[in-house]
């Protein structure tokens, strides 16, 4: 059973459950979870849980992939997974550099769990915390960032880590120069086909991306896909096939870059590069709103070339 303090503090942080947006169960192969929360954005509701995370239930207690936005949103998930299994939570790996894929660490670590991150994420979030910290204040509120503290992962590795737990192999890589953050690593379980991408892989929204990240991004999904999973638990949206994470992360990231290639031999300056045109992914939730900046961006990183 959890433990009598993870339950005093589930009580102290769902005093009105009504203000939380619960995280959706989606069974992917047997004991192995995707818990999908929204796909817009963070928010007092969510608790920056503006994400989807992976969980593995073991004989021997749960693996969970990456830990929530903030204090708040680690224990979302928490009470979620008790919704699944009353094992806890031993270990919690990261993916990323984004407030969702760390600062829930130590929520987890409160509770005895080892953090396992790519070293390359470790420093990629404390050269830009105050940014991030600024920014979810901005989205969430400080209300819903009480408790919240950055806390370094236990465990920190360069290229790749091996997790053996409960019977499970767990190949942790971090490709390198990483996909829409430095950091970014994949979580592969080989005996179940099942891929765990955190933002390597947005499905059924558009993705949005730094200059500096655009070419690294489609490297980076590259090497995850060359495993050729079954099942591909994606960081953003529902779980779904290689395919279906090709089409709305690495197909959108190639048709942009192929057409505005063509657009800058073409002579076209960057004032019209908004109207290359990405219309094959209007079905992509936001698209709207990040079709135009992300062929800007991508136009400035491309013109370069």
């Amino acid at each position: 059973m959890k433990s009598l303090f993870a339950v005093a503090l589930a009580v102290l942080v769902f005093a009105d459950p009504a203000l939380a947006t619960e995280l959706e169960i989606q069974p992917v192969v047997k004991d192995v979870y995707a818990l999908v929360g929204t796909i817009n954005q963070r928010s007092p509701e969510n608790f920056g849980d503006n994400a989807t995370f992976g969980v593995i239930v073991t004989p021997e207690g749960v693996v969970l992939v990456d830990p929530g936005g903030s204090w708040k949103g680690a224990a979302l998930i928490d009470s979620t997974i008790d919704r699944i299994t009353d094992k806890p939570v031993k270990f919690v790996i990261d993916t990323g550099g984004q407030d969702h894929r760390w600062l829930g660490n130590g929520y987890w670590q409160a509770q005895g769990a080892t953090v396992i991150s790519s070293a390359a994420a470790e420093a990629d979030r404390y050269a830009r915390l105050d940014q991030e910290l600024a920014l979810l204040e901005r989205f969430v509120g400080k209300s819903a960032l009480a408790g919240t503290k950055p806390t370094k992962a236990d465990v920190t590795f360069d290229g790749s880590y091996t997790l053996r737990f409960g019977g499970e192999t767990f190949r942790i890589i971090h490709p390198e120069n990483g996909a829409h953050t430095p950091g970014d690593s994949f979580v592969w379980m080989a005996d179940k086909s099942v891929m765990f991408t955190g933002d390597i892989v947005f499905h059924e929204r558009i993705l949005g991306f730094g200059e500096d990240r655009f070419l690294a991004w489609i490297k980076g999904f590259e090497t995850m896909a060359a495993y050729s999973p079954e099942h591909v638990v994606p960081g953003h949206g529902h779980a779904t096939d290689l395919a279906g994470a090709t089409h709305d992360t690495y197909d959108y990231l190639v048709n942009l870059r192929d057409k505005m290639r063509a657009y800058i031999a073409g002579g076209g300056d960057e004032f019209g590069s908004f109207k290359v045109d990405q219309s094959a992914f209007r079905n992509l939730v936001h698209f709207k709103d990040f079709a135009g900046k992300n062929a800007q961006k991508a136009f400035q990183v491309l013109e370069w070339e």
